[in-house]
């Protein structure tokens, strides 16, 4: 069974901003390089660590290659790399120093890639009828309820054993929420587009959850 991809919102990508701890997204995708900036440290790293954190998705072409534009006074095609050349980018002038034995490019090597940036972020409120507490919360609308449940645990270790809810759509009844399915399959609707188009603040409203305890208290 493969396993399920990971989604990320910018902002966990960007709580990981520099040389040991470093995280960038490129066309979606989200790589981990602390281990790689380890080992190679030195000037060529230094664009890197300088993106860290940030979406460097500007730095390569929709085929995934690095940008390259031509040189007017060579007329050699060369990379397009206007915060410096970095790890695995050849030099503009040939040299004997330069050494190909790397193998795959970092940005095109799988083993780096950790999960994928999400599309679309969105904001809940979670609504605890036990404590009456509230928390909000920012999730990826890829993820499913369960996964956002993973990310509630942070503010309730026994997330596991509530039932999660929402209200119908006639405002009657709360219903069950399918864990399986995401925020948007279980009728909790993404409304920021129409509220961009009537030029309603996206934070006018925000969905609300309601968590009802089971009563079999989980272990933390």
């Amino acid at each position: 069974m493969p396993e399920e991809t990971r989604f990320f919102t910018p902002q966990e990508i960007a709580q990981h901003n520099s040389a040991d701890d470093c995280w960038v997204s490129i066309q979606s995708k989200v790589l981990d390089l602390s281990s790689f900036l380890s080992s190679n440290r030195g000037p060529l790293a230094q664009p890197i660590i300088a993106e860290a954190g940030s979406d460097i998705s500007w730095w390569f072409n929709d085929k995934g290659d690095v940008k390259t534009f031509v040189d007017p006074d060579r007329n050699l095609t060369l990379p397009y790399t206007p915060m410096g050349r970095f790890l695995h980018i050849p030099p503009a002038e040939p040299t004997s120093e330069w050494n190909t034995d790397f193998g795959t490019p970092w940005w095109k090597n799988p083993s780096f890639v950790i999960g994928t940036l999400s599309a679309k972020t969105r904001r809940i409120n979670i609504v605890n009828t036990l404590t009456r507490q509230e928390h909000d919360l920012v999730c990826c609308s890829e993820e499913t309820v369960a996964k956002i449940q993973d990310r509630y645990v942070a503010f309730n270790g026994h997330a596991g054993s509530y039932t999660w809810k929402r209200l119908s759509e006639d405002g009657e009844a709360f219903v069950v929420m399918d864990m399986g399915m995401t925020l948007e399959q279980n009728g909790v609707v993404d409304e920021d587009v129409d509220f961009e188009k009537l030029m309603i603040p996206d934070d006018y409203y925000v969905p609300v959850i309601h968590l009802y305890f089971n009563d079999d208290l989980s272990i933390a």
